[in-house]
């Protein structure tokens, strides 16, 4: 996929970057595998806002993904389509029973290649397969966390993890964060790299392209009254003098771990903060 360019014919226009959509065989999704999303505008069901600087936004529709293959499918892709709801491409295939699933595209398919899902698939690109049957080195990707779960990680747009090990039932995988974990060998993942590698360049340019896609203005918490924001107050000048960066529930961040190990921390082989520092 290139990146499509514009002349700065306006302020917004200058920088701006979008995507040519030239890898899209069809604009128009299958009906039988979408569903009506509601917008919550980053409520929950008391109507209390819990995900901040949501809201608006083109109308979507939701793709029924297929993130869990059964063991023994072939499937052809006939379309390459375009998601509004994630930042890889889709692909529509069809199994040997003639009916229709949706599943991640990576930089490999094309119409008509056929692919295959089980013990016995081939070892080549958008293949799924236990971990086992994969060689070490392998660069892979929508990796199952517990076997016959289905996909769950490494599922963005030009992301890929590779295959580091194997040992005691376990493969050793390193993610796209440098964490190296453990998965069982039973877990299945594709081979490839996950389409759309050019998402992470494209530039928004305008405050209202983020309003089309849902995203609302980000207000800083320095700009604010003290009653609003532990950042807020102050005599003019004095912009968070001494204070740690906190969230406006006053939760320490940038910096302050929040996540909760204790049922993965066996699984964790080296953390990616471990990798950061090594590099």
């Amino acid at each position: 996929m290139a990146i499509k360019q514009y002349n700065p014919t306006t302020p917004a226009r200058r920088g701006m970057t979008s995507q040519d959509l030239s890898d899209i065989t069809t604009r128009k999704p299958l009906k039988s595998l979408t569903k009506s999303k509601k917008q919550n505008a980053g409520r929950n069901n008391s109507g209390r806002i819990t995900v901040r600087h949501r809201g608006g936004g083109v109308k979507r529709h939701y793709r029924l993904m297929n993130h869990n293959l059964p063991a023994g499918a072939v499937v052809t892709v006939e379309h390459i389509e375009y998601d509004p709801n994630r930042s890889a491409r889709i692909a529509r295939v069809k199994d040997q029973n003639g009916l229709y699933h949706y599943i991640l595209a990576d930089t490999s398919m094309t119409v008509g290649k056929v692919i295959q899902s089980g013990a016995e698939a081939s070892i080549e690109q958008s293949n799924r397969m236990p971990l086992a049957n994969i060689p070490v080195g392998t660069q892979i990707y929508a990796i199952e966390l517990h076997p016959g779960k289905g996909a769950q990680i490494v599922r963005s747009a030009g992301t890929k993890a590779q295959l580091m090990a194997k040992e005691e039932g376990y493969a050793l995988v390193r993610l796209p964060s440098g964490e190296v974990r453990k998965f069982r060998l039973e877990a299945t993942a594709a081979i490839g790299v996950v389409g759309n590698v050019q998402h992470q360049n494209i530039k928004v340019g305008s405050a209202g392209r983020k309003r089309r896609k849902g995203i609302r203005p980000t207000v800083r918490g320095v700009v604010m009254n003290a009653a609003d924001h532990p950042h807020g107050g102050g005599d003019g000048g004095r912009h968070g003098a001494g204070k740690a960066p906190r969230t406006p529930w006053g939760q320490l961040t940038l910096g302050y771990r929040t996540r909760r190990r204790k049922d993965v921390a066996g699984n964790i082989v080296r953390t990616r903060h471990d990798a950061k520092r090594k590099k």
